[in-house]
C-alpha cells in the first residue's frame, strides 16, 4: 500500500506516506489502489480505497483537492468541509458529489487530518514544521513548479506560525525519463534552472524533482526524496507509461493528536 511511510511516533509527531498501486479494491488497468480517476473508475471503489488508506494511517479524515496546476493554496480548518462530507476525500470526484476546492496545495494545523495530493508523474511535495505543528502538501507539476506553488505553500505555512520547515519529495517521473520538446524545456528552465535535464537517450527533458529540491533550498527548506521514478517502477501510477489507464497515487501528511 505504501512505497514510503513514516509514523508520527518516529517522526516528531508528523506522519508522512506515499502510496503505491497495491492493497486496494479497484479493478482493471488502474491497479487495486487507485485514489483518483473517478471519471472512469468506480467512485465506490475509490471511496473504499481511501477508507483503507485512512484506516492504515489511523487518521480521521483525508482531504483532497481538484488540482489544476496552479499556485493556489487552501488553508484547511474546521470550516473547510461541510458535515455532509464526513470523510472529506471524494466530494466532487464522485458523480453528484460536492465540489472539491480548486487548488494545488494545502496547509493545516488540524491534528488527525491527512492532506492528500494525488499524482501520476507530477511531483507531490509534503512539508511540516513539527515544533509549530503546521503541515502542508503541494502538487508540483511542470506548470505549478514554474508558477511558484512551492513558494506559495511555504508562505502559507509561515503565516500559520511555521519557522523550521522540512520537506519530503515523493515519487515522480525522473529527469532521465521526462522527455519534453526543447522549447518547453527551455521555458521551464528559465524559471527553474535546476529542472533542465536530458533523457537517458539524449533528448531534452525536465527533472522536476531537482527543480523542487532547489526551489525549496532557496526557501530555506531542506528536502529528501522518496519512492523513485513513477515511469520506471511498475508498482507506481504513471500517466507517461499508462496514459488514460493510469490511476493516481496519494501523498499524505498529517499531525498526530497532541498528548
Amino acid at each position: 500500500m505504501f512505497v514510503a511511510a513514516f509514523e508520527p511516533s518516529a517522526n516528531s509527531g508528523v506522519g508522512v506516506a506515499f502510496t503505491d498501486r497495491l492493497g486496494g479494491i479497484s479493478h482493471g488497468s488502474y491497479g487495486p489502489l487507485n485514489l483518483g480517476r473517478t471519471d472512469d473508475d468506480d467512485p465506490a471503489a475509490v471511496a473504499a480505497n481511501f477508507a483503507l488508506v485512512r484506516a492504515a494511517l489511523g487518521v480521521s479524515r483525508v482531504v483532497t483537492l481538484h488540482q489544476v496546476h496552479s499556485a493556489d493554496v487552501l488553508v484547511v480548518d474546521d470550516t473547510t468541509f461541510p458535515a455532509s462530507r464526513p470523510g472529506g476525500e471524494l466530494g466532487g470526484s464522485a458523480p453528484g458529489g460536492l465540489s472539491l476546492p480548486v487548488a494545488d496545495a494545502m496547509v493545516t494545523t488540524l491534528p488527525g487530518v491527512a492532506l492528500c495530493i494525488r499524482a501520476a508523474d507530477c511531483v507531490p511535495v509534503l512539508l511540516a514544521d513539527a515544533e509549530a505543528r503546521v503541515v502542508g502538501a503541494a502538487h508540483a507539476g511542470r506548470v505549478g513548479l514554474a508558477a511558484g506553488v512551492l513558494a506559495a505553500t511555504v508562505s502559507a505555512m509561515r503565516a500559520l506560525g511555521a519557522t523550521d520547515i522540512t520537506a519530503w519529495i515523493g515519487p515522480h517521473v525522473c529527469g532521465r525519463c521526462y522527455e519534453v520538446p526543447a522549447e518547453m524545456a527551455e521555458a521551464v528552465a528559465a524559471a527553474v534552472p535546476e529542472a533542465a535535464s536530458t533523457t537517458s537517450w539524449g533528448t531534452p527533458a525536465l527533472d522536476l524533482g531537482a527543480g523542487c529540491e532547489a526551489q525549496l533550498a532557496r526557501l530555506g527548506v531542506p528536502a529528501t526524496r522518496h519512492g523513485g521514478c513513477t515511469l520506471e517502477n511498475d508498482l507506481l501510477h504513471s500517466h507517461r507509461r499508462d496514459g488514460s489507464a493510469a490511476g493516481r497515487l496519494g501523498a499524505l501528511v498529517w499531525l498526530a493528536a497532541a498528548d
